[in-house]
């Protein structure tokens, strides 16, 4: 993800470099006005380019799951891209409101001029700096909702719909803003793409296409609860359901008002078009879930996607897996999915990290899997029993690789730890978190 943004921060950069060196600057231009001026196209540039990307990732695009990781990593790196088109739009809206200062200390004298137009052009181009600017009030005003974790999920979902529009404002905004000799140089050209790129991901979202070509129409056929504050649901899909490998997830939809959620997909695909989700109360929706949810209703599964795969895994180095949680739930997928070669599991040392070991269903589960299964150790670190697990007590090493997926706070508190004991292991974590 930061080799990404890095990267198109960089090509935005050098684009908007060849622009300034090749631009005539008049012989009495001030280098303050110039600063702003450049500063105010920079930062426009940069705000669109990583905003035509939070765009274009919305669409939930397959092919961008192997070169950043697994569908989580998509969101995140959306969400990052979001974040940083917002703060580079609050700097060149910055750079704009500047022009008051500057003329307020060093006058209008040396002030670079402007690109005259006429007609309805210059019409046109009145409109998209009043659009650009309600654009980023409405931005930051959304980036602050979208931070705040306790705003209802539902409500953000609402008002998060607005942001295809409000980046088709900042596309006309910066098409007829964006200075004329731009669209002879590489600026422009790499404008041009970053509104190809966005308009089409905005459209695409408007048009409720998202993921369309892979959601399965099915119904739940089973509806329990294997330990407190978690459900198990298993629903059986109809005709194009792929499969799924085992580690992977999917949007669920069981109430179109609320849209799709991702769930883990927590068993091994036995071809039969049916899957099974464990979720857990985390939030309004899910907390209720259990007393509206009732099997024969119906559900749309979109996926599967991810890159939590077993098959990923390299043999030649120390295999530790850590669960924590509901996190469990990718590790019994993979657990269900040796049970039909215990010969060709590999040796592993997993982790599962409870509350409560006694009020735990879990537990019972990983112990009748992990049985027919000599080559992985099962260790549950249970809170109430002081077995709070620490980097200490995996026991890694340089061979190791590292398979974790839980709460964040674990994970960094195991990665602080083992960078603590001089090692830094293969680490891969199942960025969970869409919002």
């Amino acid at each position: 993800m930061k080799t990404l943004l890095a990267a198109i921060a960089a090509l935005i950069a050098a684009a908007w470099g060849w622009g300034f060196l090749v631009a005539a600057v008049p012989p009495n231009a001030h280098p303050l006005w110039v600063a702003r001026r450049e500063a105010l196209l920079l930062g426009g540039l940069l705000a669109l380019a990583f905003m035509s990307l939070a765009m274009l990732l919305a669409t939930r695009p397959a092919w961008a799951e192997k070169p950043l990781g697994g569908m989580d990593r998509v969101y995140r790196t959306h969400k990052w891209a979001g974040i940083l088109a917002v703060a580079f739009g609050a700097a060149h809206w910055l750079a704009e409101l500047s022009g008051g200062l500057l003329k307020s200390t060093i006058g209008r004298a040396g002030r670079p001029p402007k690109e005259s137009f006429s007609g309805a052009l210059e019409t046109l181009r009145h409109v998209a700096g009043d659009m650009g600017e309600w654009a980023i009030y409405a931005l930051l005003a959304l980036l602050v909702v979208s931070l705040w974790k306790r705003f209802p999920y539902r409500a953000w979902r609402f008002l998060h719909r607005a942001m295809p529009l409000l980046y088709l404002m900042l596309a006309f905004h910066a098409a007829l803003l964006a200075p004329r000799a731009w669209w002879s140089q590489p600026a422009g050209a790499v404008l041009a793409l970053c509104l190809a790129a966005g308009v089409y991901g905005a459209v695409h979202v408007l048009a409720g296409r998202v993921g369309r070509k892979r959601a399965v129409d099915g119904e739940v056929v089973a509806v329990e609860r294997p330990a407190p504050g978690v459900l198990d649901v298993v629903c059986r899909l109809g005709a194009g359901w792929p499969g799924h490998r085992p580690g992977q997830f999917a949007f669920v939809t069981f109430d179109g008002r609320e849209g799709a959620h991702p769930f883990t997909l927590a068993g091994a695909d036995r071809g039969d078009g049916r899957v099974r989700f464990a979720i857990k109360a985390l939030g309004d929706y899910t907390a209720r879930l259990g007393e509206r949810l009732r099997p024969g209703a119906a559900v749309s599964v979109e996926g599967p996607y991810g890159c939590f795969d077993i098959a990923r895994c390299d043999r030649a180095a120390r295999q530790i897996w850590i669960a924590g949680g509901i996190g469990v739930t990718p590790f019994l997928a993979w657990l269900e999915s040796l049970q039909a070669a215990p010969a060709e599991a590999p040796a592993a040392d997993l982790h599962y990290c409870t509350r409560e070991r006694a009020g735990d269903g879990f537990v019972a589960r990983l112990e009748a899997l992990c049985a027919g299964l000599p080559g992985v150790r099962l260790h549950v670190h249970a809170d109430d029993g002081g077995g709070r697990l620490d980097a200490a007590a995996l026991g890694a090493d340089r061979r190791s690789e590292i398979w974790f997926c839980g709460p964040t706070g674990l994970a960094d508190a195991l990665r602080a730890g083992l960078r603590r004991l001089g090692l830094a292991p293969r680490f891969h974590r199942e960025a969970f978190e869409m919002r």
